[in-house]
């Protein structure tokens, strides 16, 4: 059987596999998956980040990875890619938005987390500046 995760950032046809295959087909490989996300520069992040981010809350293990590592581009394309497109995962994280958004670290803010966890929290009507929910 062909691999549903890609071999390299250029392997359209295993992130199309995976998308075509669907959850729970991709449960196992999750992880994986979401590590082709580090860079949404890269072809299979822009297959595959639309198809994670409507699988929801089984990304939470993976995605409390991420959020766990250094790494602030992969927490950044987390956060774009999944977090904020969809309302479980939003619901879930948005306690951590907030925390990125009032209290980034440098890292953090260099990286633009503080940012982008502000325009995932505002496109839900949550304003930080008068806490309207």
């Amino acid at each position: 059987m062909p691999s549903l995760v890609p071999k390299s950032k250029s392997d359209l046809e295993a992130a199309n596999r995976a998308v075509a295959a669907g959850y729970p087909a991709v449960k196992p490989a999750l992880g994986e998956l979401v590590a082709w996300l580090q860079d949404f520069n890269w072809p299979v992040a822009r297959v595959l980040a639309p198809f994670l981010a409507n699988i929801g809350l089984p990304l939470v293990p993976h995605i409390d990875h991420v959020l766990s590592t250094k790494d602030e581009i992969w927490k950044y394309w987390v956060i774009v890619c999944l977090i904020s497109r969809n309302d479980d995962l939003y619901e879930n994280y948005k306690q951590r938005l907030i925390r990125y958004a009032e209290q980034p670290t440098d890292s953090d803010r260099h990286q633009e987390l503080d940012q982008v966890a502000r325009e995932a929290l505002e496109e839900r009507g949550f304003y930080l500046s008068d806490q309207r929910t």
